[in-house]
């Protein structure tokens, strides 16, 4: 249950403790006291939309603190462990601060969290039925929304989403394969013939790269031979070093017989420099048939690495790519192979995928059908104390064709009433006239009321436009809740008021200093409360007559 409400700096809303008490609560007092305001702020600490225009006007920051206590079984604190969210002795606090500047901030239990996650949490502890709520009852495309929540079969709503999911997963994968499959067999020409140029090709990750380096290599050893060649030429032709010095050489040793020895040191020396010229030619001819250098193999090395970068060019790829081009032709043939297969197992997966979701429909459908009828009878018991003894109402679903089945399952939901014996059902709002409308409403919210989980409800004003006996019924059943729930109502219905266990008087209130005028609430002893119901029946001028009704009324 809501323990209690602080707010800070709301509107008109100085500083405003309120502790709450079980059963049926009521919050009175004049229009334009501050009512709606309690509600906004009640709204914002639940994480409801807040923008700058709350904050007090004057002050820099307003802040909301809601304080909760709920029994170990409440499902929040599974909730809360599953957020890594800690908590002790039973206690939520929710807490929302709103700057001036338009920035907000949210907590649970003083630990910081998103304005999402306060909503979600929000939601589990507070359930508002709000006076102008209404149009979401009379929308049809929520109806569907507010059966499922009575009904409470959310592992049904589940297994249809989750199998309507399964089943449009494998239709997408069986339009994508049948896709792939047609584009493949239109260019299986191409992928042959493109497949069978890189596999003659066998292109090799990082080749490229050790060709240009082996080419590179063998050219730089080609020019090297082309000099050593023309070095050796030129020591070995007829004009060559080698044939003048034994030309010179064959002369000296003719005329050294006849000189008598002067000449031999010139012959030593032309023969020594003779020979280590054959030397050096012979070595040179050594280096030569030494030199790793092949011609042919220059060649090959150059056909191989141009080879592989025209087949790039063609592919418009890097010739590092080719290989796994070459692997994608393959795989794209293999499916041209094999996607027939492929088709034929995602067809049968489709079929038992969707006898699944089938069945999940069917179940999620009987079971709204169960949970209409129980609304149904229960609704309509609730009317005649409303004094609407021959209206009906009715949960009326209707199939969809199959093509429109989806994750909400196979049927359009639509409340529905008739006002008199014999008048045809239609929507609430073609059919009801106002008054009805209003007293249909609260039929319909206070039997759902009675299945929530959530610990605290509140009703703004849900009752305006009745009166008499019809108010009395209203506040009967607020009362009847209120043994199930903590019930919180804002009323303007002396009847209802009557029936509170615990009654607060909102109203205005002007500072002595300043003359700032602001909200002020208070509880309610048994003599103040009487003359607030007094006021209630009579308006600002109260009589005797008055508070002897309200006496009566909270007799009962």
């Amino acid at each position: 249950m809501l323990n209690s409400l602080t707010i800070h700096n709301i509107v008109l809303i100085d500083r405003l403790h309120i502790d709450f008490e079980e059963g049926l609560c009521v919050l009175s007092g004049e229009t334009g006291a501050g009512k709606s305001i309690l509600m906004d702020s009640l709204g914002l600490a639940m994480g409801g939309r807040g923008g700058r225009e709350l904050v007090r006007h004057g002050t820099d920051q307003a802040s909301v603190t809601a304080d909760f206590y709920l029994p170990d079984s409440h499902m929040i604190w599974s909730f809360l462990d599953g957020q890594s969210l800690s908590h002790e002795g039973g206690q939520i606090i929710l807490r929302r601060s709103l700057s001036r500047d338009g920035r907000s901030r949210a907590y649970i239990n003083d630990q910081p969290v998103s304005i999402t996650l306060l909503r979600e949490v929000g939601d589990m502890l507070v359930e508002i039925h709000g006076q102008h709520d209404e149009r979401g009852l009379l929308n049809a495309a929520g109806h569907r929304k507010i059966l499922d929540d009575y009904g409470h079969y959310d592992p049904l709503r589940a297994a249809v989403r989750q199998s309507h999911q399964n089943l449009i997963s494998l239709e997408n994968l069986l339009a994508e394969e049948e896709a792939k499959l047609a584009k493949v067999k239109a260019d299986e020409d191409y992928i042959r013939h493109n497949l069978q140029e890189l596999e003659a090709l066998s292109p090799i990750s990082g080749e490229e790269n050790q060709l240009a380096d082996e080419r590179s290599r063998m050219m730089q050893g080609e020019q090297m031979s082309d000099g050593l060649q023309d070095i050796l030429s030129g020591l070995l032709n007829k004009n060559g070093i080698d044939a003048a010095l034994r030309s010179l050489l064959r002369r000296l040793s003719r005329m050294a017989g006849q000189d008598r020895g002067i000449l031999d040191p010139v012959v030593n020396s032309l023969d020594r420099a003779a020979n280590e010229t054959s030397d050096a030619i012979a070595g040179l001819e050594e280096i030569l048939r030494n030199l790793e250098f092949n011609p042919h193999e220059l060649e090959n090395t150059e056909e191989r690495l141009f080879a592989l970068r025209a087949a790039a060019r063609k592919h418009n790829c890097l010739v590092d790519d080719l290989a796994q081009l070459l692997r994608d032709f393959e795989q794209q043939l293999r499916a041209l192979e094999f996607g027939d297969g492929e088709v034929h197992r995602l067809k049968a997966e489709i079929t038992v995928a969707r006898a699944n979701f089938d069945q999940a429909v069917a179940d999620l459908s009987a079971a709204r059908a169960e949970a209409a009828e129980m609304l149904d009878q229960l609704v309509n018991g609730e009317l005649p104390p409303l004094k609407m003894e021959k209206a009906r109402f009715r949960t009326q679903l209707v199939p969809l064709d199959r093509d429109e089945w989806g994750s909400d399952g196979g049927e359009r939901i639509e409340f529905q009433i008739s006002t008199n014996p014999g008048a045809p059902f239609g929507g609430l709002i073609k059919v009801a006239s106002g008054g009805e409308l209003s007293r249909f409403i609260l039929a319909l919210k206070v039997v759902l009321a009675r299945k929530t989980t959530v610990p605290t409800l509140v009703f703004d004003e849900i009752d305006r436009g009745v009166g008499g006996a019809v108010a009395d019924a209203v506040g009967e059943r607020l009362k009847r809740l209120a043994d199930e729930a903590q019930i919180l109502v804002i009323t303007h219905s002396p009847q209802v008021a009557a029936r509170a266990a615990n009654h607060w008087l909102i109203e205005k209130a002007e500072k002595q200093v300043g003359g700032d005028v602001f909200t002020n609430i208070i509880s309610l002893d048994q003599d103040r409360r009487q003359e607030e119901i007094a006021r209630m029946l009579a308006g600002a001028k109260i009589t005797d007559a008055a508070r002897a009704a309200a006496a009566s009324l909270i007799r009962g």
